[in-house]
Protein backbone atom coordinates (compact mmCIF):
# COMPACT_ATOMS: atom_id res chain seq x y z
CA UNK A 1 0.00 0.00 0.00
CA UNK A 2 1.55 3.39 -0.99
CA UNK A 3 2.53 5.88 1.66
CA UNK A 4 2.42 9.31 1.79
CA UNK A 5 4.19 11.46 4.68
CA UNK A 6 1.85 14.89 5.23
CA UNK A 7 4.01 16.67 7.05
CA UNK A 8 4.33 18.94 4.34
CA UNK A 9 1.25 20.22 5.08
CA UNK A 10 2.83 22.31 7.82
CA UNK A 11 4.12 24.58 5.41
CA UNK A 12 0.81 25.25 3.27
CA UNK A 13 0.14 28.80 2.73
CA UNK A 14 -2.85 28.94 0.61
CA UNK A 15 -5.58 26.40 0.25
CA UNK A 16 -8.58 25.99 -1.49
CA UNK A 17 -11.27 23.96 0.21
CA UNK A 18 -14.11 22.58 -2.16
CA UNK A 19 -17.59 22.37 -0.42
CA UNK A 20 -19.93 19.85 -1.63
CA UNK A 21 -23.64 19.98 -1.54
CA UNK A 22 -24.26 16.65 0.41
CA UNK A 23 -22.10 18.62 3.17
CA UNK A 24 -24.41 21.34 2.99
CA UNK A 25 -27.76 19.64 2.96
CA UNK A 26 -29.50 17.81 5.82
CA UNK A 27 -33.30 16.11 5.40
CA UNK A 28 -33.33 17.47 1.57
CA UNK A 29 -32.48 20.84 2.41
CA UNK A 30 -29.90 23.46 3.07
CA UNK A 31 -29.09 22.90 6.82
CA UNK A 32 -27.95 26.78 8.14
CA UNK A 33 -26.51 24.85 11.33
CA UNK A 34 -23.55 23.50 9.18
CA UNK A 35 -22.04 26.97 8.39
CA UNK A 36 -21.48 27.74 11.73
CA UNK A 37 -19.36 24.54 11.99
CA UNK A 38 -17.38 25.21 8.50
CA UNK A 39 -16.53 28.95 9.58
CA UNK A 40 -15.16 28.12 12.98
CA UNK A 41 -12.82 25.28 11.51
CA UNK A 42 -11.72 27.69 8.47
CA UNK A 43 -11.46 30.56 10.95
CA UNK A 44 -8.52 28.37 12.72
CA UNK A 45 -6.64 27.45 9.90
CA UNK A 46 -6.91 31.06 8.94
CA UNK A 47 -5.61 31.95 12.07
CA UNK A 48 -2.49 29.23 11.77
CA UNK A 49 -1.63 31.92 8.46
CA UNK A 50 -3.18 29.65 5.90
CA UNK A 51 -5.15 31.88 3.56
CA UNK A 52 -8.07 29.94 1.99
CA UNK A 53 -10.33 30.78 -1.10
CA UNK A 54 -13.49 28.43 -0.74
CA UNK A 55 -15.62 26.93 -3.28
CA UNK A 56 -19.32 26.11 -2.63
CA UNK A 57 -21.50 23.95 -3.92
CA UNK A 58 -25.52 24.46 -2.53
CA UNK A 59 -26.71 27.26 -4.84
CA UNK A 60 -29.58 24.33 -6.20
CA UNK A 61 -29.96 22.99 -2.58
CA UNK A 62 -30.35 26.60 -1.28
CA UNK A 63 -32.52 27.95 -3.97
CA UNK A 64 -35.24 25.09 -3.42
CA UNK A 65 -35.18 26.00 0.32
CA UNK A 66 -35.94 29.85 -0.28
CA UNK A 67 -38.98 28.27 -2.85
CA UNK A 68 -40.23 25.74 -0.80
CA UNK A 69 -39.25 23.49 -3.73
CA UNK A 70 -38.83 19.75 -2.11
CA UNK A 71 -38.08 17.74 -5.65
CA UNK A 72 -34.80 18.77 -7.70
CA UNK A 73 -36.26 20.71 -10.77
CA UNK A 74 -35.87 18.87 -14.02
CA UNK A 75 -34.90 21.22 -16.31
CA UNK A 76 -31.57 23.02 -17.27
CA UNK A 77 -34.13 26.50 -17.16
CA UNK A 78 -35.48 25.40 -14.01
CA UNK A 79 -32.35 24.65 -12.03
CA UNK A 80 -30.82 27.23 -13.43
CA UNK A 81 -33.75 29.45 -12.19
CA UNK A 82 -33.65 27.81 -8.65
CA UNK A 83 -30.28 28.55 -8.39
CA UNK A 84 -30.32 31.83 -9.28
CA UNK A 85 -32.74 32.46 -6.22
CA UNK A 86 -30.77 30.53 -4.26
CA UNK A 87 -27.03 31.91 -4.70
CA UNK A 88 -27.90 35.29 -2.79
CA UNK A 89 -29.37 32.94 0.32
CA UNK A 90 -26.01 30.71 -0.02
CA UNK A 91 -23.46 33.60 0.34
CA UNK A 92 -26.03 35.12 3.35
CA UNK A 93 -25.39 32.25 4.94
CA UNK A 94 -21.45 32.58 4.15
CA UNK A 95 -21.83 36.24 5.03
CA UNK A 96 -23.72 35.50 8.76
CA UNK A 97 -21.30 33.12 9.82
CA UNK A 98 -17.69 34.34 8.88
CA UNK A 99 -18.94 37.89 9.79
CA UNK A 100 -19.11 36.40 13.50
CA UNK A 101 -15.59 35.41 13.30
CA UNK A 102 -14.65 38.59 12.10
CA UNK A 103 -14.00 37.44 8.75
CA UNK A 104 -15.32 38.88 5.41
CA UNK A 105 -16.33 36.87 2.61
CA UNK A 106 -16.74 37.91 -1.29
CA UNK A 107 -18.77 36.15 -3.80
CA UNK A 108 -16.82 35.20 -6.96
CA UNK A 109 -18.99 33.53 -10.24
CA UNK A 110 -16.69 32.10 -12.45
CA UNK A 111 -17.25 30.28 -16.20
CA UNK A 112 -15.07 27.68 -17.86
CA UNK A 113 -15.88 29.73 -20.94
CA UNK A 114 -14.62 33.14 -19.55
CA UNK A 115 -11.67 31.96 -17.97
CA UNK A 116 -10.95 30.62 -21.24
CA UNK A 117 -9.97 34.49 -22.50
CA UNK A 118 -6.53 34.94 -21.67
CA UNK A 119 -7.36 38.34 -20.50
CA UNK A 120 -10.34 37.23 -18.37
CA UNK A 121 -8.13 34.23 -16.27
CA UNK A 122 -5.56 37.34 -15.43
CA UNK A 123 -8.16 39.53 -14.20
CA UNK A 124 -9.39 36.66 -12.36
CA UNK A 125 -6.41 35.98 -10.69
CA UNK A 126 -5.57 39.18 -10.28
CA UNK A 127 -9.01 39.89 -7.94
CA UNK A 128 -8.03 36.61 -6.26
CA UNK A 129 -4.83 38.18 -5.34
CA UNK A 130 -5.73 40.67 -3.91
CA UNK A 131 -9.03 39.42 -1.96
CA UNK A 132 -6.68 37.00 -0.07
CA UNK A 133 -3.86 40.04 0.77
CA UNK A 134 -6.81 41.76 2.32
CA UNK A 135 -8.05 38.70 4.41
CA UNK A 136 -11.20 38.41 2.53
CA UNK A 137 -12.40 34.71 2.23
CA UNK A 138 -13.62 34.36 -1.64
CA UNK A 139 -16.50 32.00 -1.95
CA UNK A 140 -17.02 30.49 -5.26
CA UNK A 141 -18.99 29.24 -7.17
CA UNK A 142 -19.47 28.57 -11.02
CA UNK A 143 -22.42 30.81 -12.62
CA UNK A 144 -25.12 28.77 -12.73
CA UNK A 145 -27.44 31.26 -14.50
CA UNK A 146 -25.30 31.02 -17.48
CA UNK A 147 -23.20 28.28 -17.65
CA UNK A 148 -24.89 24.68 -17.68
CA UNK A 149 -22.28 22.39 -18.05
CA UNK A 150 -21.92 22.36 -13.82
CA UNK A 151 -25.49 21.38 -13.37
CA UNK A 152 -25.46 18.46 -15.72
CA UNK A 153 -22.33 16.85 -15.06
CA UNK A 154 -21.03 18.29 -11.44
CA UNK A 155 -18.79 20.22 -12.51
CA UNK A 156 -17.19 22.44 -9.50
CA UNK A 157 -14.63 19.60 -8.63
CA UNK A 158 -13.30 20.70 -11.77
CA UNK A 159 -13.80 24.54 -10.70
CA UNK A 160 -11.90 23.46 -7.35
CA UNK A 161 -8.80 22.28 -9.80
CA UNK A 162 -9.15 25.53 -11.96
CA UNK A 163 -9.17 27.62 -8.52
CA UNK A 164 -6.26 26.04 -7.30
CA UNK A 165 -4.61 27.21 -10.04
CA UNK A 166 -5.82 30.64 -10.10
CA UNK A 167 -4.77 31.52 -6.47
CA UNK A 168 -1.45 29.25 -7.15
CA UNK A 169 -2.58 27.15 -3.91
CA UNK A 170 -0.36 24.37 -1.70
CA UNK A 171 -3.11 22.26 -1.23
CA UNK A 172 -6.61 21.38 -2.31
CA UNK A 173 -9.11 19.86 -0.01
CA UNK A 174 -12.18 18.63 -1.13
CA UNK A 175 -15.22 17.79 1.46
CA UNK A 176 -17.71 15.32 0.87
CA UNK A 177 -20.48 12.85 2.39
CA UNK A 178 -17.87 10.27 2.46
CA UNK A 179 -14.84 9.32 4.88
CA UNK A 180 -12.49 9.43 1.49
CA UNK A 181 -12.10 7.27 -1.27
CA UNK A 182 -12.49 3.64 -1.25
CA UNK A 183 -10.93 0.48 -2.70
CA UNK A 184 -13.99 -0.53 -4.20
CA UNK A 185 -17.54 1.34 -4.67
CA UNK A 186 -18.32 1.00 -0.76
CA UNK A 187 -22.48 1.25 -1.70
CA UNK A 188 -22.00 -2.34 -3.47
CA UNK A 189 -19.15 -3.94 -1.85
CA UNK A 190 -18.97 -4.98 1.86
CA UNK A 191 -15.78 -4.25 4.31
CA UNK A 192 -14.13 -1.94 2.12
CA UNK A 193 -11.26 -0.64 2.79
CA UNK A 194 -10.41 3.24 3.09
CA UNK A 195 -7.40 4.34 0.83
CA UNK A 196 -4.86 6.60 2.71
CA UNK A 197 -3.09 6.87 -0.40
CA UNK A 198 -4.16 6.99 -4.41
CA UNK A 199 -1.07 7.33 -7.18
CA UNK A 200 -2.95 7.10 -9.60
CA UNK A 201 -6.31 8.54 -9.66
CA UNK A 202 -7.07 7.00 -13.38
CA UNK A 203 -6.87 3.54 -12.06
CA UNK A 204 -9.12 4.22 -8.63
CA UNK A 205 -11.43 6.12 -11.50
CA UNK A 206 -12.01 2.49 -12.97
CA UNK A 207 -12.09 0.24 -9.59
CA UNK A 208 -13.73 2.38 -7.28
CA UNK A 209 -15.78 5.57 -8.13
CA UNK A 210 -18.81 5.83 -9.44
CA UNK A 211 -21.29 8.86 -10.60
CA UNK A 212 -23.64 10.34 -7.68
CA UNK A 213 -27.24 11.79 -8.81
CA UNK A 214 -29.02 12.86 -5.52
CA UNK A 215 -31.75 14.85 -4.56
CA UNK A 216 -29.45 17.86 -4.60
CA UNK A 217 -25.98 16.89 -5.56
CA UNK A 218 -24.61 16.00 -8.61
CA UNK A 219 -21.62 13.88 -9.49
CA UNK A 220 -19.45 11.75 -6.74
CA UNK A 221 -16.16 10.59 -6.64
CA UNK A 222 -15.55 9.43 -10.45
CA UNK A 223 -15.70 13.78 -10.66
CA UNK A 224 -13.12 14.28 -7.35
CA UNK A 225 -10.39 12.35 -8.53
CA UNK A 226 -10.68 13.10 -11.90
CA UNK A 227 -10.02 17.20 -10.39
CA UNK A 228 -7.48 15.86 -7.76
CA UNK A 229 -5.60 14.04 -10.38
CA UNK A 230 -5.57 17.33 -12.50
CA UNK A 231 -4.09 19.26 -9.70
CA UNK A 232 -1.84 16.31 -8.78
CA UNK A 233 0.02 16.73 -12.37
CA UNK A 234 0.49 19.75 -11.82
CA UNK A 235 2.21 20.20 -8.54
CA UNK A 236 -0.80 20.53 -6.22
CA UNK A 237 -1.79 17.62 -3.76
CA UNK A 238 -5.61 17.36 -2.55
CA UNK A 239 -6.97 15.30 0.19
CA UNK A 240 -10.44 14.23 -0.35
CA UNK A 241 -12.29 14.00 3.00
CA UNK A 242 -15.97 13.72 4.87
CA UNK A 243 -17.24 17.25 5.32
CA UNK A 244 -19.37 16.20 7.72
CA UNK A 245 -17.45 15.61 10.42
CA UNK A 246 -16.29 19.36 10.72
CA UNK A 247 -13.26 18.57 12.95
CA UNK A 248 -12.05 16.93 9.84
CA UNK A 249 -10.83 20.41 8.41
CA UNK A 250 -8.70 21.23 11.14
CA UNK A 251 -7.43 17.74 10.78
CA UNK A 252 -6.47 18.23 7.79
CA UNK A 253 -4.46 21.28 8.18
CA UNK A 254 -3.03 19.30 11.42
CA UNK A 255 -1.39 16.92 8.86
CA UNK A 256 -3.26 14.16 10.77
CA UNK A 257 -3.90 10.86 8.36
CA UNK A 258 -8.01 11.87 7.03
CA UNK A 259 -9.49 10.80 4.21
CA UNK A 260 -7.51 10.43 1.27
CA UNK A 261 -4.47 11.48 -0.01
CA UNK A 262 -3.72 12.18 -4.00
CA UNK A 263 -0.11 13.73 -3.86
CA UNK A 264 1.24 16.26 -6.06
CA UNK A 265 3.11 13.98 -9.01
CA UNK A 266 4.54 17.35 -10.41
CA UNK A 267 6.54 20.25 -10.09
CA UNK A 268 3.96 23.88 -9.69
CA UNK A 269 3.69 25.58 -13.04
CA UNK A 270 3.62 29.02 -13.84
CA UNK A 271 0.58 30.92 -14.72
CA UNK A 272 0.09 30.78 -18.15
CA UNK A 273 0.85 27.13 -18.23
CA UNK A 274 -1.80 26.28 -15.53
CA UNK A 275 -4.51 28.34 -17.54
CA UNK A 276 -3.23 26.03 -20.86
CA UNK A 277 -3.86 23.24 -18.69
CA UNK A 278 -6.63 23.97 -16.39
CA UNK A 279 -8.75 25.86 -18.03
CA UNK A 280 -9.27 25.77 -21.65
CA UNK A 281 -11.12 23.58 -23.91
CA UNK A 282 -9.23 21.45 -25.99
CA UNK A 283 -10.70 22.02 -29.88
CA UNK A 284 -9.13 18.78 -31.26
CA UNK A 285 -6.25 15.67 -30.79
CA UNK A 286 -3.43 15.16 -32.08
CA UNK A 287 -1.85 11.46 -31.98
CA UNK A 288 1.95 11.31 -31.90
CA UNK A 289 4.20 8.21 -32.84
CA UNK A 290 6.42 6.59 -30.21
CA UNK A 291 9.35 8.58 -31.11
CA UNK A 292 7.61 12.10 -30.80
CA UNK A 293 5.70 10.74 -28.04
CA UNK A 294 8.74 10.12 -25.71
CA UNK A 295 10.38 13.08 -26.64
CA UNK A 296 7.21 15.24 -25.71
CA UNK A 297 6.17 13.41 -22.72
CA UNK A 298 9.92 12.53 -21.21
CA UNK A 299 12.02 15.44 -22.30
CA UNK A 300 9.35 18.20 -22.77
CA UNK A 301 10.45 19.03 -26.18
CA UNK A 302 8.48 21.02 -28.60
CA UNK A 303 6.17 19.06 -31.22
CA UNK A 304 7.61 18.75 -34.77
CA UNK A 305 5.33 18.17 -38.02
CA UNK A 306 7.56 14.58 -38.49
CA UNK A 307 6.12 13.09 -35.01
CA UNK A 308 2.60 13.64 -36.13
CA UNK A 309 0.59 10.84 -37.03
CA UNK A 310 -3.31 11.90 -37.35
CA UNK A 311 -4.94 14.95 -36.52
CA UNK A 312 -8.95 15.05 -35.00
CA UNK A 313 -11.26 17.68 -34.90
CA UNK A 314 -11.28 21.28 -36.02
CA UNK A 315 -9.03 24.04 -35.02
CA UNK A 316 -7.55 27.07 -35.62
CA UNK A 317 -3.68 28.55 -34.81
CA UNK A 318 -3.43 29.27 -31.41
CA UNK A 319 -6.13 26.77 -30.31
CA UNK A 320 -5.53 24.00 -27.76
CA UNK A 321 -5.37 20.71 -28.18
CA UNK A 322 -4.77 17.31 -26.35
CA UNK A 323 -1.61 15.19 -27.56
CA UNK A 324 -2.18 11.51 -27.20
CA UNK A 325 0.00 8.48 -27.98
CA UNK A 326 -0.39 5.52 -30.39
CA UNK A 327 -2.68 4.11 -27.34
CA UNK A 328 -5.09 6.94 -27.16
CA UNK A 329 -3.11 7.92 -23.79
CA UNK A 330 -2.55 11.62 -23.05
CA UNK A 331 0.55 13.01 -22.64
CA UNK A 332 0.37 16.55 -22.94
CA UNK A 333 -2.07 19.54 -24.24
CA UNK A 334 -0.95 22.89 -25.84
CA UNK A 335 -1.90 26.10 -28.33
CA UNK A 336 -1.16 25.17 -31.98
CA UNK A 337 1.03 26.74 -34.36
CA UNK A 338 -1.22 25.41 -37.54
CA UNK A 339 -4.66 24.76 -37.96
CA UNK A 340 -6.01 21.49 -38.39
CA UNK A 341 -6.13 21.37 -41.87
CA UNK A 342 -3.19 22.88 -42.53
CA UNK A 343 -1.64 19.93 -40.09
CA UNK A 344 -4.02 17.58 -41.99
CA UNK A 345 -1.37 18.62 -44.67
CA UNK A 346 1.78 18.63 -42.97
CA UNK A 347 1.56 15.74 -40.27
CA UNK A 348 4.84 13.37 -40.84
CA UNK A 349 6.66 16.10 -42.61
CA UNK A 350 9.94 17.08 -41.93
CA UNK A 351 9.82 20.78 -40.60
CA UNK A 352 12.03 21.55 -44.28
CA UNK A 353 9.29 20.93 -46.09
CA UNK A 354 6.13 22.50 -44.47
CA UNK A 355 6.68 26.04 -46.69
CA UNK A 356 6.65 23.61 -49.64
CA UNK A 357 3.48 21.81 -48.76
CA UNK A 358 1.93 25.40 -47.74
CA UNK A 359 3.52 27.92 -49.25
CA UNK A 360 3.98 29.59 -46.07
CA UNK A 361 5.86 28.76 -42.72
CA UNK A 362 4.79 29.70 -39.23
CA UNK A 363 7.83 27.97 -37.82
CA UNK A 364 9.27 24.18 -37.31
CA UNK A 365 6.94 23.45 -34.44
CA UNK A 366 3.56 22.37 -34.50
CA UNK A 367 3.56 22.98 -30.89
CA UNK A 368 6.52 24.90 -29.37
CA UNK A 369 7.83 23.86 -25.76
CA UNK A 370 6.53 26.94 -24.56
CA UNK A 371 3.38 26.82 -25.48
CA UNK A 372 3.22 22.77 -24.37
CA UNK A 373 2.24 21.47 -20.89
CA UNK A 374 3.60 17.90 -20.23
CA UNK A 375 1.17 15.96 -17.86
CA UNK A 376 3.47 14.15 -15.04
CA UNK A 377 3.52 10.50 -14.79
Amino acid sequence: MPTANRKFISGVKTAVIKIGSSVLVSDGGLDENVFASIAEQVSLVRGGGVRVALVSSGAIAAGMKKLGVSSKPDTVRRKQAVAACGQSYLMWNYERVFSENGISVAQVLLTQDGLSDRRCFLNARGTFRELLDMGVIPVVNENDTVATDEIVFGDNDNLAAIVAALVEADLLVMLTDTEGVYEKNPDENADVRLLSVIEDTELAVRESAGDTFGATTTGGMKTKLEAAGKASAFGVPCVIADGRDFGNIGRVFGGENVGTLVPARGDKMGARKHWIAYTLKPAGTITLDDGAAGAVGKSGKSLLPSGVVSVSGEFRRGDPVLCVDSKGGEIARGLVSYSSDEMRRICGLKASEIEKTLGYKYGDEVIHRDNLVVYAK
